[in-house]
């Protein structure tokens, strides 16, 4: 289940907040029919929030760890500025293949960069000051991708983490996913450096402001 509530109201808020472009409604559909994990897309309500918090928070550097086919890549993307850049992380060059295609779909190649291999070493060289984060990879690492890239935040930027509430799987954890998720909340919460709240957008969003 990647959703925490009932499927009308999903449908009810997805039909009167976003509307993809052809484009995008190829990728969703290819993703569907090829890829072994296709829920892991973000979705439409995830992508248009990524795009305005992308927009508010000044959209001239934005990072995304975890591209999986690039929906959210091309949602962000729409949230730089002309001159905006996006580093994308992941370690699958299938999925990323299909996320190119699409990104070459809407003209967004030359604002998306691609980094291919764990996102702890492509990035952590990058020394320019970044305006939005989104984390959707590995759960195991969401901690240390915070504490990589917080410091590289910009003061005013935002960060937001997918999955938080895990099907609820954070309330009574068990698993280690439901353990590294229920600990990367705690840690954020904890960071007097930020200020979040966890919005029950389909699985949980962490939407982090870095103080300053």
């Amino acid at each position: 289940m990647l959703t925490l509530v009932p499927d009308a109201i999903e449908d009810y808020a997805r039909t009167h907040s976003v509307t993809d472009p052809p484009a995008r409604v190829w990728l969703r559909e290819a993703t569907y029919a090829r890829m072994r994990l296709p829920q892991m897309l973000s979705g439409p309500l995830v992508g248009q929030t990524l795009k305005t918090l992308t927009a508010l928070s000044g959209g001239r550097l934005a990072v995304e760890v975890g591209t999986f086919t690039g929906y959210a890549s091309s949602w962000i993307a729409e949230g730089l500025t002309a001159s905006g850049r996006l580093i994308t992380c992941d370690v699958d060059s299938e999925c990323t293949a299909l996320g190119q295609e699409a990104w070459n779909k809407m003209g967004q190649s030359e604002q998306i960069e691609l980094r291919l291999g764990p996102a702890l070493e492509t990035l952590k060289d990058l020394d320019e000051p970044i305006d939005f984060i989104f984390i959707d990879a590995d759960k195991a690492n969401y901690g240390n991708y915070y504490d990589l890239l917080l410091p590289k935040l910009r003061p005013g930027g935002v960060m937001v983490a997918d999955n938080v509430l895990w099907s609820g799987g954070v309330l009574n954890p068990k698993e280690p996913s439901d353990h590294a998720l229920a600990a990367f909340n705690e840690k954020v919460a904890g960071d007097d450096r930020v200020e979040q709240v966890i919005l029950s957008v389909r699985d949980g969003l962490n939407v982090i402001r870095k103080k300053g």
